[in-house]
């Protein structure tokens, strides 16, 4: 699908000064205000203000003898030093490059030696490996940076390398994806093609500052477009979000799906998003009855979005064109979106299954992968950027996402996609949580598993059959075993088994990208109260009837 491209990035073009250049503009607009609860504001930035801190945050960098190119590992907890030390180290031209504060010395380590900084900012309380591999900056020392002459935004190209983030690569080893300074031009396409986005909103992020989706969707595109960004900073507060919502009149509200289910029993969950025009979802698949618990309870729609740290969301619903249901939405208008075959550059005919690519002309696509270059090369064929991700295009463009290539199943020759499974276990009312995995139980026979959270009592079996056979097609559903238990047999044969490809535990609907593989079969057991397995061969497996199947993905 292509609706043209988007108008030219300009030429020089520096993230950080595009994302501040709203202080010229409106300079006493009020463009962050970080909560300490409902009502009460910690901190209050102008976007005079704010680029003013960055402008001088960068000066302290630069006579640190940091530079153009230079890699700045953020290491950084919830705090506004997040985007001021991240945009005043692109301000330089340098690299910032930020790491999740979840991670600890050990993960760091390789990242460290892989990056090879010229400075890491820490925050309070965050360890870092010994030796750190690198010159550390302090939380003290951050704020004394603002205390240096401010200077001018760098006159980078749009194809300079402008930050870094570290995602799933194969065999565990996290890889570095470099995006560049065009990026912050390519995410105007989400304005309208997502957010609906205007200089007047007021956009709540559920997320912490030190997020990427948070950076992208929660700061940078509020900032630019000349809006306001609310970022909570108290303490962890599930039921939380609607009072925030109605304290600092949110316009926008945007979350993980986690953060829609985990509210739905919050008090006063409709008066408090009285002022909402409506909620934005990615990172994960939505559920479709926390979707309609939501929005029944508050009379808002959410507007999911796919992405990728490749690209970033590319693929959206939005207020002016809502997703069709089971679709992820429609490509961004300026995005040139194409499913391909398994070999070959030329795309599918619609309404046909393959793999969900995107055009190299894109500006938000990455520069490559660092130091990676045989894999960089390998993620593209012709024009196109492979995805991972395979999907179906209908005749009016919408996507319905199928879930990742590298994920299906193999079921006696057919393929499965648990991603397909696990949104039709999800239609089902009582189920909070859905995931499905291959297990092996002797060598050459393997079941599709299905573990689910029931909401509250387990469910029979009966009711969970019919909108299995959907995505399974021939698929027969083999019997639920009790809730919280699993034969004697069966656990001696999964123990003599090889390890089985396991996922990690979703929300799953055919919407959103799905997680990186992550939680082993043993973890699903220990959230889960029920099991479903679905087999080719039910005189050999315990948890399975004879059966055939069809089709898939995740």
């Amino acid at each position: 699908m292509d609706d043209g491209p988007p108008a030219p990035c300009p030429r020089p073009f520096n993230m950080a000064a595009h994302t501040f250049a709203a202080a010229a503009r409106r300079p006493n607009h009020v463009a962050l205000e970080v909560l300490a609860g409902p009502g009460a504001v910690a901190e209050c930035w102008t976007h005079a203000e704010l680029a003013d801190a960055v402008r001088r945050t960068a000066g302290g960098l630069r006579a640190r003898g940091i530079g153009r190119g230079d890699r700045v590992l953020l290491r950084l907890g919830n705090t506004a030093d997040f985007p001021i030390v991240f945009f005043a180290a692109n301000a330089l031209g340098a690299v910032p490059v930020p790491v999740s504060a979840m991670l600890t010395a050990a993960e760091l380590g390789p990242l460290v030696a892989d990056l090879a900084p010229a400075l890491i900012a820490r925050g309070a309380g965050l360890t870092l490996p010994d030796p750190p591999g690198a010159p550390v900056i302090e939380a003290g020392d951050i704020a004394a940076l603002r205390r240096a002459d401010p200077v001018d935004f760098a006159e980078t190209d749009p194809d300079d390398p402008a930050y870094m983030v570290y995602t799933s690569g194969t065999a565990g080893r996290p890889k570095g994806v470099v995006l560049a300074q065009r990026a912050a031009w390519a995410r105007r396409m989400m304005w309208d093609g997502w957010y609906g986005l205007g200089p007047d909103d007021r956009v709540l992020h559920a997320g912490a500052f030190n997020w990427t989706y948070t950076l992208g969707a929660g700061l940078t595109d509020p900032w630019a477009a000349g809006a306001t960004a609310l970022i909570y900073a108290g303490p962890a507060d599930r039921h939380v979000w609607p009072r925030l919502a109605d304290a600092h009149r949110a316009t926008i509200f945007a979350g993980a799906p986690g953060v829609y289910r985990q509210m739905l029993n919050a008090p006063g969950l409709a008066e408090g998003f009285s002022h909402l025009r409506h909620g934005l979802g990615a990172g994960e698949a939505l559920a479709p009855s926390v979707r309609a618990a939501w929005t029944g309870a508050t009379g808002r729609p959410i507007h999911e979005a796919l992405g990728m740290s490749e690209i970033s969301t590319y693929i959206s619903a939005c207020p002016a064109r809502p997703a069709p249901a089971g679709c992820a939405g429609y490509p961004q208008p300026g995005r040139r979106v194409a499913i391909l075959p398994d070999a070959g550059t030329a795309p599918v005919p619609r309404g046909t299954e393959g793999l969900l690519a995107v055009s190299r002309r894109d500006p938000g696509l990455m520069l490559g992968y660092w130091r990676r270059a045989e894999e960089t090369a390998a993620a593209f064929r012709g024009e196109w950027f492979l995805t991972g991700d395979r999907a179906v295009m209908a005749e009016d463009g919408a996507i319905r996402h199928l879930g990742r290539a590298d994920d299906l199943i193999n079921a006696g020759g057919f393929r499965v996609s648990p991603q397909e499974v696990e949104a039709a276990l999800a239609e089902h009312p009582g189920v909070a949580e859905a995931a499905v995995i291959e297990l092996p139980v002797r060598d050459g026979v393997s079941i599709v598993a299905a573990f689910y959270v029931p909401r509250g009592a387990a469910i029979p079996e009966a009711e969970l059959r019919p909108p299995l056979r959907r995505p399974a097609r021939a698929l027969q559903v083999p019997a639920q075993l009790p809730p919280g238990r699993r034969p004697a047999a069966q656990r001696k044969r999964q123990a003599a088994a090889p390890a089985p490809r396991h996922r990690r535990l979703t929300r799953a609907s055919a919407n959103t990208r799905s997680p990186r593989p992550c939680l082993r079969p043993s973890s699903c057991r220990k959230y889960s109260r029920g099991w479903l397995a679905a087999g080719q061969d039910g005189a050999e497996s315990p948890l399975a009837t004879p059966t055939t199947r069809d089709d898939g993905r995740p």
